[in-house]
């Protein structure tokens, strides 16, 4: 489907239907699983004009085309590629490198994926391009922060642990206003919920390890991007030698079936939840942009259209032997750094150490949860004998 075409369905529906070809696939419901490196052509004038649908595996296979187009119209009709990754920080880290050369200053929101800033203050600082973060409540005012070789933004929206709201609309029009593009890690909405490619991102990047995979059991990401991007996003992947394995690829378009139903039920348990926490006395404040009590909420509102089930709490002051004892205590709650899974999971973290244009300084100890999709009555039990175990410890 061209990028400017309008897709009949409702987003639930194109999840099931795009990227299908029951006919092609003799009748079967899933593409297969194509495994391979080498493709035959059938004659050496096919070969020397590169004369087929596919070339060489590394370019992509029938299954992979299959993932790409269905992504493509969950993306929107601003979309005109999705390149696939072995990672979601391999989808940002070849974003940014299809997109900057030495000597480019790149704009990152503070708020950014940790991962994302590493790669940015270590290997690009080796490639001759300087990063300034911004705070990402900044808006329209990052236009100060603007230099002659400023070459691209990169924002988060929300941030993945402190969960602020960035203004993509407005910083989209003054970074556009510039000749710069605008990289959005949208990990946390999926397209599902954030179209940005419609909100003036030029690049919509995805760890698709998390919600479009679904199951904690792939490493996947994702880099979608409009007319402007794409011939950039599609030499860096192709120059960079970036592909996805086969069993991903099959995984991730498996996952993403269902992604419309997961991320419903992911988001009205994460409500409940949410608001039970904020109620909760051990709780100082619930950060979640689909409450109304959240300072990002008008934003999420107007520029959303759903929520996920990640969000952080912020605990009233305590010691740290008794935030342990808390966690200690969870038995549905893992602890593990990732999210988006079907299982609900909890870290401590403190963006303290490493923020450079904010400071966080949230009042008490902080936790990351992600709500799954057991039964919202058992997450909260769950937590209550942690919270009484919190309240021994003190």
């Amino acid at each position: 489907m061209a990028a400017s075409e309008k897709h009949p369905f409702a987003p639930e529906t194109a999840l099931v239907t795009s990227g299908r070809d029951t006919v092609a696939q003799k009748g079967f419901i899933n593409p297969p699983t194509q495994r391979g490196s080498t493709v035959l052509y059938p004659t050496a004038d096919d070969l020397l004009h590169h004369r087929s649908d596919y070339q060489y595996g590394r370019h992509g296979t029938p299954t992979t085309r299959a993932l790409q187009d269905a992504l493509r119209v969950l993306e929107g009709p601003q979309c005109a590629g999705v390149g696939l990754a072995p990672s979601g920080l391999s989808a940002v880290s070849t974003a940014l490198l299809a997109v900057l050369r030495s000597g480019d200053h790149l704009l990152v929101c503070d708020s950014i994926y940790r991962p994302t800033r590493s790669f940015c203050d270590g290997l690009l600082t080796r490639y001759g391009i300087e990063t300034s973060y911004f705070n990402p409540l900044i808006g329209e005012r990052i236009a100060d922060l603007f230099r002659p070789n400023t070459r691209a933004v990169m924002v988060e929206a929300p941030g993945s642990q402190s969960f602020e709201m960035a203004d993509i609309p407005a910083i989209a029009a003054v970074a556009h206003a510039r000749g710069a593009l605008v990289i959005d890690d949208n990990t946390w909405a999926t397209p599902l919920f954030h179209r940005s490619l419609d909100q003036g991102v030029d690049i919509s990047i995805q760890a698709a390890t998390k919600y479009i995979g679904g199951h904690s059991d792939i490493m996947f990401g994702t880099i979608s991007a409009n007319t402007r991007a794409w011939p950039l996003i599609a030499e860096g992947i192709r120059l960079l030698g970036i592909c996805a394995g086969p069993d991903d690829v099959f995984l991730a378009l498996r996952g993403l079936r269902t992604l419309a139903v997961r991320l419903a039920h992911h988001q009205r348990s994460a409500l409940e939840m949410a608001n039970w926490l904020g109620g909760h006395a051990e709780v100082a404040r619930v950060l979640y942009p689909a409450l109304e009590s959240d300072p990002g909420h008008a934003i999420w509102k107007r520029d959303f259209t759903g929520a996920s089930g990640l969000f952080s709490i912020v605990l009233k002051p305590v010691p740290q032997q008794a935030v342990h004892a808390f966690l200690d205590e969870l038995k549905l709650f893992g602890m593990g750094f990732s999210w988006g899974g079907f299982e609900s999971l909890v870290i401590p973290f403190d963006c303290s150490t490493y923020r450079t244009a904010t400071t966080w300084a949230p009042g008490g100890p902080t936790l990351r949860l992600q709500i799954g999709l057991e039964a919202v009555d058992d997450l909260k039990a769950d937590l209550d004998r942690g919270f009484a175990a919190l309240k021994a410890a003190i």
